[in-house]
Parts: C-alpha cells; structure tokens; sequence
C-alpha cells in the first residue's frame, strides 16, 4: 500500500525527500559536502546562531538541564518559561502571553478554545495548515474564503445562518506567498457583522513594524486586536510559540487548550534563547534594516529577470513556475549552481502553483544575492522559464 502511494506521488513529482543540511544555519550552509548559497530558511535575521542566544541557551542548560521534564500544569514550569512570557507580553504590548510547544500546538489549542460547535469560522484559503486543521477540531461549521477577497468574504458572512458566534482567521504574512492579509478591511468587517479576527502572526513577529512587532504595529491596528499568536521559530531564530493578549484569556487558555495542557513544556534553553533573542530584536534594528534592503534589491532583481512573481510584500519571494516538474528542475539545476532553494508544490500549495519559495535574510551579502540572481537567470534559460 505504501509503496504504491509512493510510487504515485513519484509519477506526479510531488513526492518528498529530506535533504540533510551538514552545517549550522546561515546565509551559507553545507550540502552533499559543499557549501551552497541558502534561500529557503525563516532565520529572517540570522538569530540562530547569535552569540548572545547561544550563550542564553548554553546557561539555562546547565542551571535547567535539556528538558523540563514534565508539561506546565504538572511540573515543567521553570523560571524561563515565566521570564520568557513576561518579555513577550512587554514587546507585544499585551497584559500577558502564554508559550507553546510549536505554531502547530498554539493554533490547535487557541481555535478550539476560542470557539466550537454552533459557531462559524471563516479562514482565508491560504491560510498555513496549522489555522485550517485548528478550525476543523474546533466543531465550528468551517467556510475558506478566496485568498484576501474581501467581496467573498463580506458574501459569507451576510449569508450565515442565524447570529452564529463568527471567527475570521487568517495568516499575517502568507508563509508562501509573502503577501500580507488586509488587517484593517478585515477588522472593519468584524465589527461591522460582530465578528472576531485572529491572526497568526508567524512570519510577521520580528521582521513587520517599525519595531519588528509584527504585522499588527505595520498596519497600526494592535489596539483593535485583543490577542493575536505568533511563533519563536522564525525571525526569532529558535523554538516554540506564543499567544498574546488579555491576561484573562492565557488564564483560560492555561485550563482549556489541550495542546497546552497535554504537551511537556518546551526546554529551557530553547525558552532563554527565545528571551535573548526578544532583546536583539529591540536593541539591533541594523539588522530589520539589512534585512529590507536585501529584500528590496533582490525582488528587484528577479523582476528584472522576467521571473512571475506574487505582490509579496516580505523576505518571502516566490518564484512562481506552475509545473511541479518544471519546479523540481529548477531546483535540481539551481543546487548544482550553489543555490539550494528547493521546489514547493501541492499540497502546501495549490494546484498549478508550483514554486520556489526563496527568502532573503539580513546575513545574505550583496555579492551572494548577486550571485543567486545569476544562477536563476542561467537556469531559467536553460529550462526556457524566462
């Protein structure tokens, strides 16, 4: 049975292999022995390996050892845990935050206990699979509206039945589009049909907002949004989530989210490092600024390569092809050139929107996005793309 079902996402190009990275994280890292230009990490601003998070997670280790030990509620609650939260809560500007083991934990823990069966939840089609399987176990009759439609969604919700309790979800920063969800237009629209929006916030914390607090402070609506999550794994450059809003709701959620109540307690070296990484993030905005200007000068530079591209609007580039097959040579051609950035396709993405998903991070230097930029225009020549 496995093998057939192997063979059939082999005959389509959509099956999947791990590729083994033999180096730490960076703008340059080592595969198959040789280094190659990375374009395809979340580490936005090469935090994962900064000194002052390494030596965080060195000393909690040996003060806390490697794991907690047990989940939250019974023994695993350690000092970097509450540090950790409390710091959150402060830069999220928000009465308390609570952590969790992973995105995927936080948003199967927060739907179901924001809402269940009898109400309506309404998610945007594009929405990372953590929101859309977080709705499906909340019981809520579940409806996806066409990817930032905001006509569709205004149809959806005049047409629900009764005065169901209703949540819009969405992505902040769309993970493979790098486009942005249109926060204001949708909390107008809360309010207007007595709605609630939760956001998740993954891609946007540490790189959105003049302050790097996310997609929230860039469109300057975090006072209409009481609690919002987002993850510690990306531009924080380490492990772990975070739900931030009133302190009443991380009580709640501390008695009702499984995923929290079920789950040993993330490590503590992983939780100090998160802190450390909270404090660069407020006290270098050199590198949110490096980041940008990278972004800028190589999503200038694909657009003058003819490359289709979607209207992101962050470090997430997408080069779109269609063909999954088409995209998995790119990538193969790409990798011999020194560029590993591999090929997405369905299911992450839908059909006929195969890509190659890059992004850019404030270590990447001038002369390597140079040097990436010329690798895509020899390839997509070669394979007839541009």
């Amino acid at each position: 049975m496995f093998d057939e079902a192997l063979s059939q996402l082999g005959e389509q190009h959509l099956l999947r292999e791990l590729r083994l990275i033999e180096s730490a994280a960076g703008p340059v890292v080592t595969v198959n022995g040789r280094p190659v230009i990375l374009m395809a990490s979340n580490d936005y601003l090469g935090l994962a390996t900064h000194p002052l998070l390494k030596k965080a997670a060195k000393e909690a280790t040996e003060r806390y050892g490697v794991g907690a030990g047990a989940s939250r509620l019974v023994s695993g609650t350690l000092p970097p845990h509450l540090e950790l939260e409390a710091a959150i809560a402060r830069f999220k500007e928000s009465e308390a935050s609570l952590v969790f083991g992973s995105g995927y934990l936080a948003n199967l823990g927060l739907i179901p206990s924001l809402i269940g069966p009898g109400g309506f939840i309404l998610a945007d089609r594009l929405c990372h699979a953590s929101l859309l399987d977080g709705c499906r176990l909340s019981g809520a009759s579940f409806r996806r509206y066409r990817h930032r439609d905001l006509d569709h969604l205004v149809s959806l919700l005049t047409a629900r039945p009764g005065r169901r309790k209703t949540l819009i979800v969405t992505d902040g920063v769309f993970s493979m589009d790098g486009d942005l969800a249109p926060l204001p237009e949708l909390l107008d629209l809360a309010d207007r049909y007595g709605a609630q929006v939760l956001v998740d916030d993954a891609h946007g914390t540490g790189v959105m907002g003049r302050e790097g607090r996310g997609t929230l402070e860039h469109f300057g609506v975090e006072s209409r949004l009481p609690f919002h999550m987002g993850t510690l794994s990306k531009a924080l450059g380490t492990y772990g989530a975070y739900v931030a809003g009133p302190a009443a709701l991380i009580r709640y959620l501390v008695n009702r989210a499984r995923s929290f109540i079920y789950t040993t307690a993330l490590p503590p070296a992983a939780a100090a490092a998160a802190l450390a990484a909270i404090e660069v993030v407020r006290s270098d905005p050199a590198r949110r600024a490096r980041l940008w200007a990278n972004q800028q000068r190589f999503l200038a530079g694909l657009r003058s390569l003819g490359f289709r591209l979607p209207d992101t609007q962050s470090p997430i580039i997408p080069v779109l092809i269609g063909d999954p097959e088409k995209a998995v040579t790119l990538a193969e051609r790409l990798l011999q050139l020194g560029v590993y950035a591999p090929a997405i396709r369905p299911p992450t993405v839908p059909r006929e929107t195969s890509r190659i998903r890059t992004t850019v991070t404030s270590e990447h230097t001038g002369d390597q996005l140079d040097q990436v930029l010329a690798s895509l225009k020899q390839a997509g020549q070669e394979l007839a793309l541009i």
